[in-house]
């Protein structure tokens, strides 16, 4: 029988004690039962207490308190017709109706609109429901066909304020968006109607300097906001940012910046592919007819605008789009050999000369406080905060230092070996560079004494010479698997020194890891000659990373290893880390790829297997945590990446994970519940799928770096509270203040800045059967950050979710080239994507067996 759950909040004692937190007394015993019916429903665990170990200090950060007054505020629904698409021209209509009627039929009241379907306004609108007429001077190509607009504005309900204050209070659970949404509409109205809106940031080249950043590329300055609910009250956060933006130009003169060739001979199908992600969804104008006409780039296509024929209105003879340019405009091409850029739709297809089209040029507030009362206040916020102790680290006893103490969040390698020192008898090396042969040798030499000085057993002699290759990558290595397979070895290692040029990374993966089944370590040529003390610094860095690709261990944590680790010794304990990858704008129907990494060794918990997926494009659930499938000879088959690491686990360990510890990232607020409902369901069925009524105990928390808080030193110049680049120390934890009214969450800064401002990492707990305590939880995660395998620093990402992301993007190597896009033609890309987005994603290449059990990814 499938096991599933409800999702309830969980709670526990606040501690009280300036030491160590210790681990919860067990929890009863977890009753699973059916999941909500809707997401709704679900309960996040509620903060069970403030953390109180470590140094306490004070930062500054990005949150503004933002007061509200108790006015009368009314929601309208608001209709235009004929229907615009465009937010930008419907905020202009709305503009120019509070211009034209503000004071004759507003109640001269301004309106506070969302671009969309509603406007708010501080009072009762003299009318339930009106309909208006207004005119624009100026719009897009829709507008300009269609000047007066009839906007319809009717009543639609009065906001509450007071469920906004129970649930700051914490005397109510669930957050009232719309109320919230009204007052982020009020302050986000003037910024966008004089700014570039992207998402929540607000761009324009008046908000400070521009550049060019190459390839038909500009960046502007701008702003990012967002009103948030906190334990101080509502907060508005801002952070400055900076965005990409295409350069008013022609398309012509951003394509050839773009590929950096010559266009007179036109474009090869691998620069059209490539032109076409880059511009498809772009927004641009024509003037050709006198005036100008805006247009959405849908495609690119394949025939050039002189091979490109089509039928004029009332005429059989069929024109190119070069020849229609010059007789109906007297428009010479310069460029007749480039493909056309598509608009319009898949029925009535538009065709445009890249030539002929350019890129758009962008070019004390009395609604905020004086309708809508709204003060937010001119100072950054003042938080406590706790700068958290590091672990101590545990190396090998045959050095002189054995033990540890991480200073400002680094330590080094002197007088110290690895903890467990990997073994590697099998190895070759492969030379792409231009560099000589003796060269490369020299450099195996130094790398494998460098290995064995650090603790590692390293065969001093390659299996095959090393040797030089300046042919087609996947032969080269092919050729070299089969002359090592030649002397009856497997090859453990294959140290590669990458050719100069880019864009080989990927292949030698893909091909090493799926194909032949070995173990890569690759290296640029300008750090394999680089000088004096860089140059062996990067040696101990690559070592350190051909160790844990070796089976082998760096460091520990030393409470880990002696058993007195809160939440981690007292009972097997795997931790894993989750992380999804989405395609780049532009890759409309690329699979997204999901990646679960998991502990394979208890106490230590340095090991880190990991498993791969794709699922359906921007699919940001992961889909195979869990799959079952019917067999006609054997039954039920369980399968999926949660099941697979459980029993890795356990032939690793011998012991079955009695907690299981969830670190997911690249979650969004508005997912929290449905990645946790499936995701939970699916860790679930996959423990009963092991075995009957097996239940560990889970903590599933969501890991989020792409937020805009930011954390300062309360004074820059205390050295005492600031690292070298002074930023807040490693291990600062905040919990208070700015952040979630009621549920469990903390900021934790817990690298060194090594340039700009530190951005610390959000962790929210979703779910909690494992009852930490805030200082257990954050004393864990803190620590967990000084056990990433790459350095001898701690990392601003707790290592599972860190591999994760690393896992996932090596995964994406494997499909690299495949064009999921491109239909083939500009008449039937619309029906090629529809068959596309229909299709059943297919698998990656499988990772061979041996890759797999180690830590090939890092």
């Amino acid at each position: 029988m499938e096991q599933k759950l409800t999702l309830k909040a969980s709670s526990s004692q606040t501690p009280q004690t300036q030491r160590p937190p210790a681990a919860a007394a067990n929890p009863p015993p977890v009753q699973p039962e059916l999941p909500p019916a809707s997401s709704k429903a679900v309960r996040y665990p509620q903060r069970p207490g403030f953390g109180s170990f470590g140094r306490k200090v004070v930062v500054k950060a990005n949150h503004f308190l933002t007061e509200i007054g108790n006015r009368d505020l009314r929601h309208y629904d608001v209709s235009i017709s004929p229907e615009v698409t465009s937010k930008k021209v419907c905020r202009e209509i709305l503009n120019q109706l509070v211009t034209n009627y503000k004071d004759s039929h507003l109640g001269k009241r301004m309106l506070a609109y969302d671009g969309s379907k509603s406007c708010y306004a501080a009072g009762e609108l003299p009318f339930e429901s009106k309909d208006f007429v207004v005119e624009l001077n100026s719009g897009d190509s829709q507008s300009r066909r269609e000047r007066k607009f009839k906007v319809s504005i009717k009543f639609a309900a009065k906001v509450d304020l007071h469920h906004l204050q129970q649930f700051i209070l914490g005397r109510q659970l669930d957050l009232p968006q719309e109320t919230l949404q009204l007052f982020d509409v009020v302050l986000r109205q003037n910024p966008s109607n004089s700014c570039a809106v992207v998402g929540r940031s607000f761009f324009s080249p008046m908000l400070g300097d521009i550049g060019e950043l190459g390839n038909g590329l500009m960046y502007w300055k701008g702003f990012y906001q967002s009103l948030r609910p906190t334990q101080m009250g509502l907060s508005l956060n801002i952070d400055m940012s900076a965005r990409a933006f295409f350069e008013p130009i022609r398309v012509s003169q951003y394509v050839q910046k773009h590929i950096n060739k010559d266009l007179s001979r036109g474009l090869s199908d691998q620069d059209r592919i490539k032109v076409k992600k880059a511009l498809k969804g772009v927004r641009v104008e024509t003037q050709h007819l006198g005036q100008i006409r805006r247009h959405k780039i849908s495609g690119i296509t394949t025939m050039s605008t002189r091979q490109l024929m089509f039928s004029m209105d009332g005429m059989e003879a069929q024109i190119s789009v070069a020849q229609y340019f010059s007789q109906q405009y007297s428009i010479s091409l310069d460029y007749p050999n480039l493909p056309a850029i598509q608009a319009g739709s898949d029925t009535k297809p538009i065709y445009l000369p890249m030539e002929m089209v350019r890129k758009n040029d962008y070019n004390n507030d009395k609604l905020v406080n004086g309708q809508f009362g709204i003060n937010v206040r001119s100072e950054m916020v003042s938080v406590d905060a706790r700068v958290l102790p590091p672990p101590m680290l545990k190396y090998h006893e045959t050095g002189k230092n054995s033990l540890v103490t991480p200073s400002v969040g680094q330590w080094n390698m002197i007088d110290k070996k690895m903890v467990n020192g990997g073994k590697v008898e099998f190895w070759a090396c492969i030379n792409f560079s231009r560099m000589h042969s003796n060269h490369a040798g020299q450099f195996c030499d130094d790398l494998i004494d460098m290995c064995c000085s650090r603790g590692m057993e390293f065969n001093q002699r390659p299996l095959v010479p090393v040797r030089n290759a300046h042919g087609p990558i996947e032969k080269a290595l092919i050729d070299l698997e089969t002359e090592s397979s030649k002397a009856g070895k497997q090859l453990q290692l294959l140290i590669v020194i990458l050719p100069e040029m880019t864009g080989s990374y990927g292949t030698i993966k893909r091909v090493c890891e799926t194909e032949l089944g070995i173990v890569s370590q690759c290296c640029l040529p300008k750090n394999v000659s680089k000088p004096g003390n860089q140059y062996k610094q990067y040696l101990e860095n690559v070592s350190l990373k051909i160790n844990a690709k070796a089976g082998g261990r760096n460091s520990v944590l030393e409470m880990a290893v002696k058993g007195k680790f809160p939440y981690l010794s007292d009972r097997p304990t795997i931790i894993f880390g989750a992380d999804v990858t989405h395609p780049s704008p532009g890759e409309d129907l690329s699979p997204s790829i999901a990646a679960v990494v998991a502990s394979t060794d208890w106490p230590e918990v340095t090991k880190y297997r990991a498993l791969v997926s794709t699922q359906a494009h921007r699919e940001e659930i992961i889909q195979d945590l869990y799959h079952k499938r019917e067999d006609p000879k054997r039954g039920v088959i369980h399968g999926g990446m949660i099941r697979e690491h459980l029993v890795a686990f356990y032939k690793s360990t011998k012991l079955k994970p009695h907690r299981l510890i969830f670190y997911r990232d690249g979650v969004s607020e508005g997912q929290f519940s449905q990645v946790l409902l499936h995701e939970m369901e699916a860790i679930r069925k996959a423990c009963n799928s092991i075995e009957e009524n097996y239940m560990p105990r889970v903590t599933f928390i969501v890991v989020q770096k792409r937020h805009h808080t930011r954390l300062f030193a309360a004074n820059h110049n205390d050295r005492n509270n600031t690292d070298r680049s002074g930023n807040i120390l490693p291990g600062t934890v905040v919990d208070t203040k700015i952040c979630h009214p009621t549920e469990f969450d903390f900021y934790l800064c817990s690298h060194a800045g090594i340039q700009g401002t530190s951005r610390p990492t959000h962790y929210h707990v979703l779910y909690d059967e494992n009852a930490f305590t805030a200082d257990g939880l954050q004393m864990l995660t803190n620590s967990l950050c000084y056990t990433y395998a790459r350095c001898t620093r701690s990392v601003s990402l707790v290592p599972p979710a860190y591999y994760a992301h690393l896992a996932a993007f090596r995964a994406r190597y494997y499909i690299e080239g495949t064009d999921f896009s491109d239909s083939g033609s500009a008449s039937d890309a619309g029906r090629g994507a529809t068959r596309e987005r229909n299709r059943e994603v297919g698998p990656l290449p499988k990772i061979k067996d041996n890759v797999k059990d180690v830590m090939f990814y890092i």
